[in-house]
């Protein structure tokens, strides 16, 4: 038996390797996301561990019957499911691993921006050495008195919604896969589309990527908005038409951004978000904990070993 590593951030695979050598496999390490170099390292491999590599009908044509399809993360849109189930070929994700981290990066992005932060700040580190009344930066809403929208409810959008509810903001979302009467139970209400973009003060993106929530957030919908609203995206990229929020900020009708996510990774240099109004970047760093790597790759080892024994995966996407 083989376990293949495409491509990794970590600075080691212990847990990884320790759980394929306690199989009695082998195990690979890479560093590519070239499809055809792809290809090559996984022909005839039980378990492939990914971060962004393509694991495409070629790739998943050459590999051992019934191996198993580890993405080290949330998202595998990189992915081809259904050409997997095809194949016979599991497929899994890590969900769970920094749940929490997310949680706690996109209420910060949310406060940051809503605060205005990064305005009082950039003024008293000015070249002037300025100062700033609290006036002076325009109105800022109590917290008591925003109305929070979500669209997606899961695990993560459901933190969030914890998060924010203690600081007392009313809580709205939309998700048409979710029960009413679950979310009641979390403090949330269930809405419609078009009634969160009218009444939300800030919109959270917490939805999977897919055909259907491609720019979910499209100019048009932008556009709907209260003027004002603030858009916060910890979630994937493609939710949002980044182009067309970061115009939306620049003529003042939304009120500012809060991006860890981006149609394209690395941000392009010359990418007008970049330059927007009353907006906060980080780089893809949601995620990102002491914690959440070790689970990351703690909930990986364990999946190693139920791929290679044959037991039920934890996270499977497919069936």
């Amino acid at each position: 038996m083989r376990v293949v590593v495409t491509d990794h951030e970590f600075p080691h695979l212990t847990a990884e390797q320790e759980a394929t050598t306690a199989r009695g496999a082998g195990f690979s390490v890479h560093n590519t996301r070239d499809e055809d170099e792809v290809v090559s390292i996984t022909e005839g491999a039980d378990v492939v561990l990914l971060a962004f590599a393509p694991i495409t009908e070629r790739v998943l044509r050459g590999l051992a019957k019934n191996a198993t399809v580890i993405r080290y993360g949330v998202g595998y849109d990189t992915i081809d499911v259904e050409a997997a189930t095809r194949h016979g070929v599991r497929v899994c994700n890590i969900p769970d691993y920094g749940s929490d981290t997310v949680a706690d990066h996109t209420v910060m992005l949310a406060l940051t921006v809503l605060r205005r932060t990064l305005e009082y700040d950039q003024t008293l580190r000015g070249p002037s050495n300025g100062w700033i009344s609290a006036r002076e930066i325009g109105e800022i809403p109590a917290l008591s008195d925003v109305t929070f929208g979500l669209i997606g409810t899961g695990t993560i959008g459901r933190l969030v919604a914890s998060r924010m509810s203690s600081f007392g903001a009313k809580l709205i979302a939309y998700d048409p896969y979710a029960d009413a009467h679950t979310l009641e139970q979390h403090g949330i209400e269930q809405v419609g589309f078009d009634h969160l973009l009218e009444e939300a003060n800030i919109l959270s993106l917490h939805a999977p990527l897919t055909p259907e929530t491609h720019h979910i957030l499209d100019e048009t919908a932008l556009r709907r908005t209260n003027p004002g609203t603030i858009v916060i995206n910890t979630a994937r990229g493609p939710l949002l038409d980044t182009l067309a929020a970061a115009a939306l900020t620049e003529s003042g009708h939304l009120g500012g951004l809060g991006l860890d996510v981006f149609e394209e990774e690395p941000l392009a240099a010359n990418h007008p978000v970049r330059q927007a109004p009353r907006t906060v970047l980080t780089p893809h760093a949601a995620f990102y904990s002491a914690q959440s790597l070790r689970n990351m790759q703690d909930y990986a080892a364990a999946e190693i070993n139920r791929a290679l024994s044959g037991q039920p995966l934890r996270c499977q996407v497919n069936r």
